[in-house]
């Protein structure tokens, strides 16, 4: 008799999420949909449904929830439509779930990421804002509750990759000397700084090499996407900041590396395709078809790499801060990024005010300790007040 891997997808609907769907489609016979979820994008929900027939699809909109119920019930489909992040947790902790994808994007994937850690579950982690948040919260969950925790972006699946089989969180005991963690600068690497006064919500969001969500482009047009990935590769590598060096690779063909106290480097290279990691992780700890076609590197022919400008890119620096501050610094840089890129994304504000806005917020709210999640959670509330005010001061709102 097979025996499947009951999965559950937070944000099917994204990029992370469809392209789990579309591996998880290539093999019938490994994997079954437990619960789909999505905000409110009720059409490629719906579609999903029909495809995968799910026990559950969740949104966590309410008024998007009844649309998606009509529409079920019309079909004569055997899904049950829930609503609310309460839902999102009952999803991401279901007995018969071995694995969670949660590709969640944001502040709204923290706390069925945390339920599904507290249920000891398989978790694909794909929402960075989950260890940006609440690092020390969320590992504890998982080593108290014996979850697995596999890494989806592919900057730190290309770690875990580099690294020892059976790596034990201790970075000296496995030689390593450093993680080097590649960026591609995003669209606007060798952009004149006078011409990012002038760019729009498109060119941002216009990103070189990755097909991605609009949120997680314009944090890669300003290097805050990286940033975000340093403080994730600190808690996911138990890594100080000073063991983490980002390094511009403009092809993204090389998705990261570990130096080892020999010299030797380790890297996982591949085509800037997400689903090598999703099967990666889906497979772990065998390899499956994620449907990727084969690197070519007479065609690449050269790796470049450059060092980071922080002048070019001010939010990188904004979160080596944050790490190096600790407790809640992290939650607020992260809440103040999620307005401005918000904003900036609904052109109320210019693209070169985004950093200036949680530096500000940073130094408003000063950094406090982290002791459980409510700590968190407001210290998140607070920093979306504060940065909404800033832009009312400045004229923006």
């Amino acid at each position: 008799m097979a025996t499947f891997q009951t999965i559950t997808v937070l944000g099917s609907t994204g990029t992370i999420g469809m392209n789990t769907l579309d591996v998880v489609a290539r093999h019938p016979g490994k994997f079954r949909i437990a619960a789909l979820t999505a905000n409110r994008q009720v059409e490629r929900l719906y579609q999903q449904c029909l495809q995968f027939e799910p026990e559950y699809a969740v949104m966590l909109d309410a008024d998007s929830a009844e649309e998606l119920r009509g529409r079920i019930k019309t079909a004569g489909l055997d899904v049950e439509v829930l609503s609310g992040i309460e839902a999102l947790e009952k999803v991401a902790s279901l007995p018969q779930v071995d694995s969670v994808m949660a590709a969640i994007v944001g502040s709204a994937g923290l706390r069925p990421s945390l339920a599904a850690a507290k249920a000891g579950k398989r978790v694909l982690l794909a929402n960075k804002e989950t260890l940006v948040m609440s690092g020390s919260v969320f590992m504890d969950a998982v080593r108290q509750h014996h979850a697995t925790l596999l890494p989806i972006d592919s900057e730190h699946n290309a770690i875990f990759q580099s690294l020892p089989r059976g790596f034990s969180s201790d970075l000296d005991e496995s030689g390593v000397k450093r993680i080097l963690l590649t960026a591609s600068g995003g669209p606007f690497r060798t952009a004149a700084l006078g011409d990012l006064d002038h760019v729009t919500p498109q060119q941002a969001c216009a990103h070189p090499n990755w097909v991605m969500g609009r949120k997680i482009s314009v944090d890669s047009a300003t290097m805050m996407n990286k940033g975000l990935e340093v403080i994730e590769a600190r808690w996911l590598f138990n890594a100080g900041a000073d063991r983490i060096q980002v390094v511009i690779h403009p092809q993204s063909v090389i998705h990261s590396m570990v130096e080892y106290i020999d010299g030797s480097v380790m890297a996982q290279l591949g085509n800037p395709d997400m689903r090598t990691p999703i099967a990666y992780a889906l497979g772990f700890p065998e390899r499956i078809d994620a449907g990727v076609p084969s690197l070519d590197l007479f065609k690449i022919a050269r790796l470049d790499f450059e060092a980071p400008d922080t002048a070019r890119f001010p939010c990188l620096a904004l979160a080596y801060q944050a790490l190096r501050h600790g407790g809640t610094a992290p939650a607020i840089m992260n809440a103040a990024n999620e307005v401005a890129v918000e904003a900036f994304l609904a052109e109320r504000i210019p693209f070169k005010a985004i950093p200036g806005m949680i530096e500000n917020v940073l130094e408003q709210e000063g950094a406090g300790p982290v002791e459980r999640l409510e700590d968190v959670i407001d210290a998140d509330v607070r920093a979306r007040t504060t940065a909404r005010e800033w832009m009312m001061a400045k004229g923006y709102a």
